[in-house]
């Protein structure tokens, strides 16, 4: 019999919590072929092929965790279905992974026009969630393959530029660059390279005029002259461990001079975008303001990671919480916090990295942290996390959407995401405000065996997740298949 039901899926008796406004809205919501079709008081139950009651809990745009590195320690075909599992539980609905050639992620160096296919084919069928990349361009062919990241792959956003890879390697001292990169024969990694990124983009936004908006460059800010004479200093002389010695061995001024050699390279390249990545710090986030104030045609983005929100360098897993720029003492977290509050901050995330705790310390010497490898995973914690902690100091749920969901949205071109509207994707996540819980690494999907936030109660937490009006995750367990799409962006813009 042919279905005459007007909709797949109503969603019964929910607080619907969107960006830019300040209310939550007691509605019913109404799904069809994978979009929202309306959002009212009272859908007739029949009129849905599907009824699910929302029990009165919040209904949140699904969270989009726009700076990841997911296939970075676990080849991507085996790290997406288990860390889109762990974003699921956590309301993430989109992954957003950094990638590059070189050692790590595919292990291959050469022509993007080579790598970006295989990416896409060790992807596809493998994320319960959706997904978009962004490509750094490694070696100086790959700067005049910008163009065909932009206009074939549907990737226009260039990063992350690992401004502290001239003299360090991903957890510590390097004079390996050439190697462990897979730079070729000419190549160098250094502000030459940035400057020639620049100057690429800036050109392909005047070439592109209509997608000019979301080409941009993003960058990891530390520099690594700084780097290495301090790790230097303070492993010499031996007074600090664990976090503390870390954070000092990477000190909050080596971001602070990086995010000025952007705003230099940009204003000269006249490149109008710019992103400063996982901001951490009192010193870096400051150095954003000056620049902004310094170069007013360049757009600087803003974003700090959950992880330097939630944790500070008292935390009880020691190097288990490290990470790159490192977490901070307590008075940066709060000083990000302030941050988040008055916008400044823009959009937070989690630079989720799956480092399984075999690979993560030294069998040896576990508690070296100059042994440890850098990174951890926690996009499950985006969101309950951010509630968490921000309502406490007086974020509202819906600036939380606005941070998590409506502004990496618009910042990276996913502008058919990030709110609950009609013809939006039906990205949803119904959110229970009320429930404190504590977060357990063996509750979690990832198969990384540890979290740094290990122990945290939380208030807040994620009953259900659905992707594009399909149920993936519902109260502990996944339900649904792997059924994430890559999103080349811009995706074409929701009119009304």
């Amino acid at each position: 019999m042919e279905n005459k039901t007007a909709y797949d899926l109503v969603v019964k008796n929910v607080q619907v919590v969107r960006p830019n406004t300040d209310q939550l809205l007691p509605a019913d919501i109404a799904i069809k072929d994978g979009k929202f079709a309306l959002i009212a008081a009272d859908i007739a139950p029949e009129s849905a092929a599907q009824v699910i009651d929302g029990e009165g809990l919040m209904a949140m745009p699904g969270a989009i965790d726009a700076h990841t590195h997911v296939g970075i320690y676990v080849h991507p075909h085996d790290d997406a279905p288990t860390e889109s599992a762990a974003a699921a539980y956590g309301g993430v609905t989109v992954l957003m992974p950094y990638v590059r050639t070189g050692s790590l992620y595919l292990n291959m160096g050469g022509s993007l026009t080579e790598f970006w296919p295989k990416l896409l084919e060790a992807s596809k069928g493998r994320y319960y969630v959706d997904y978009a990349y962004h490509v750094s361009p490694i070696t100086g062919r790959q700067i005049g393959e910008m163009e065909y990241l932009l206009t074939t792959c549907g990737a226009p956003n260039y990063g992350e530029v690992f401004m502290f890879y001239g003299l360090h390697g991903l957890h510590g001292r390097s004079d390996t660059q050439s190697k462990w990169l897979m730079l070729e024969e000419g190549d160098h990694y250094d502000l030459a390279h940035f400057d020639f990124i620049c100057r690429e983009a800036a050109r392909l936004q005047a070439a592109y005029p209509e997608l000019a908006p979301y080409i941009q460059v993003s960058w990891h800010c530390e520099t690594p002259e700084i780097l290495r004479a301090y790790e230097s200093k303070i492993r010499a002389e031996g007074k600090l461990d664990g976090l503390e010695a870390y954070s000092a061995a990477r000190p909050p001024h080596s971001e602070a001079v990086a995010i000025q050699i952007v705003g230099a390279l940009a204003h000269a390249a006249g490149l109008k975008q710019v992103n400063i990545l996982h901001i951490t710090s009192r010193e870096a986030m400051e150095a954003v303001m000056a620049a902004r104030q310094i170069y007013p045609d360049v757009h600087f983005g803003a974003e700090t990671t959950a992880g330097h929100l939630l944790l500070d360098t008292s935390c009880k897993m020691g190097v288990y919480a490290k990470v790159n720029p490192p977490i901070r003492p307590p008075e940066h977290k709060e000083y990000l916090w302030q941050r988040v509050l008055d916008g400044t901050i823009e959009w937070i995330i989690t630079d989720h990295a799956n480092c399984p705790s075999e690979l993560k310390v030294d069998a040896d010497d576990p508690k070296n942290i100059w042994k440890a490898k850098a990174g951890f995973g926690g996009t499950e914690y985006l969101l309950p996390g951010v509630f968490s902690e921000g309502t406490k100091r007086g974020l509202s749920p819906n600036r939380v959407v606005e941070l998590v969901s409506w502004n990496p949205s618009r910042r990276f071109g996913l502008l058919n995401k990030g709110d609950i509207a009609v013809g939006y994707d039906a990205d949803l996540v119904l959110f229970d405000p009320n429930e404190t819980w504590t977060i357990h690494a063996e509750e979690s999907f990832s198969t990384q065996g540890y979290t740094p936030f290990e122990g945290m109660e939380l208030t807040g937490r994620v009953r259900s997740t659905f992707v594009r009006g399909h149920l993936v995750y519902h109260n502990g367990e996944i339900v649904g298949e792997m059924i994430g799409e890559y999103q080349p962006r811009p995706a074409p813009a929701v009119v009304g």
